[in-house]
């Protein structure tokens, strides 16, 4: 393990500076599209400017005779468009693939200076990172890249999130994780074959009524990835990156999706994967702070003054706790108001608020 003094030097001769903080600006959706699809390639200007991050993926739904093609779409559509403020991320090939070096290689060289985020598949532990870390600084000296490309990690196999403490602290690339529910079912041997969300088997059952077994007893379903998200979020806190849930597969049901991402988004995520469209309003709705909850945000930090002590609002007692619960809550509307006027109005802000 490097020494302190050495975290935050560079591991190749010309790469830039390591970041010593995390930027978050929005990341309430990562919207996957396929670069070697021409339908969906022509839609992602439009794309772009309704979403916090676009991401050109590489790896798993691109079929192995698209590999170098989704590739090659990618370094094209980094080239020609203009993506202002959404940040471009790329999901590039396992590391145990035989497409990933070349895509690190042509992507780092070629387009370096417009990706943000590289988010590497199926992390496995720290050695992973610390791998991808050097060969980064390596392409990026060589690519005259100006400023650190970043790392997502995906958390998909039980060794990872055994690993996750370390993952997240491996370098000061890391800028967050993702839970991918689908290949860690796999890994874990879980009985499901659904791509996040919860399942009917997994649920808890009301005592028997008056000792009758077979009686009319409430069921209620339980969620399949509260611990392992809760663990994310945690491990990600910790260390000063960000936690964000993965995909929801099953696009048809939009209410269960928006289950998900709010599960997510009390438990302390601040994005999720849109697969589709349509869950692009969901995540936009979701991991943006309801109204009501910024308006009692203001009250409660104007009522505080200093944060001290304790005062009585509506009949709740907050003190200094709440103070830095709601701070949390006003600081993501800020952020987010900045981006979406039509937020600032609904939240009541007024321009440079």
């Amino acid at each position: 393990m490097r020494p302190p003094k050495d975290f935050f030097r560079p591991l190749a001769i010309g790469a830039p500076e390591p970041l010593r903080e995390i930027p978050f600006p929005p990341s309430r959706m990562i919207h996957f599209f396929d670069p070697s699809n021409p339908k969906m390639a022509a839609k992602v200007p439009d794309i772009a400017a309704k979403v916090d991050i676009i991401l050109g993926n590489l790896e798993d739904a691109i079929v192995v005779e698209n590999k170098e093609a989704a590739r090659e779409g990618l370094i094209r559509i980094a080239n020609e468009v203009d993506f202002g403020t959404t940040q471009l991320w790329t999901r590039v090939n396992a590391l145990d693939s035989p497409w990933h070096l070349d895509d690190m290689t042509r992507l780092v060289t070629e387009i370096g200076n417009k990706l943000d985020v590289i988010m590497i598949p199926k992390v496995e532990g720290p050695e992973d990172i610390h791998y991808v870390d050097r060969l980064l600084a390596q392409l990026e000296a060589k690519g005259n890249v100006t400023r650190p490309i970043l790392i997502h990690a995906l958390l998909e196999t039980a060794r990872g999130v055994n690993a996750i403490e370390e993952i997240c602290a491996a370098s000061p690339r890391m800028q967050g994780l993702s839970l991918g529910p689908a290949d860690l079912a796999a890994s874990r041997r879980m009985k499901t074959t659904r791509v996040g969300g919860g399942h009917p088997g997994y649920l808890v059952r009301e005592d028997p009524v008056g000792g009758e077994i077979e009686s009319d007893r409430a069921v209620h379903q339980q969620d399949l990835w509260h611990y392992t998200m809760a663990r994310m979020v945690d491990a990600c806190a910790a260390n000063g990156i960000l936690p964000f849930w993965g995909p929801f597969g099953d696009i048809k049901d939009t209410v269960a999706c928006e289950d998900q991402f709010r599960n997510a988004f009390l438990l302390g995520c601040v994005g999720a994967w849109t697969l589709h469209p349509v869950q692009i309003d969901i995540a936009r709705r979701v991991f943006s702070p309801p109204p009501e909850d910024v308006a009692h945000a203001q009250e409660v930090i104007a009522a505080m003054g200093d944060g001290h002590g304790a005062v009585m609002i509506n009949g709740k007692m907050e003190d200094d706790a709440s103070v830095l619960q709601c701070k949390v809550m006003l600081d993501l509307a800020h952020q987010l108001a900045e981006r979406d006027p039509d937020l600032a109005a609904t939240y009541g802000f007024t321009t440079g608020a």
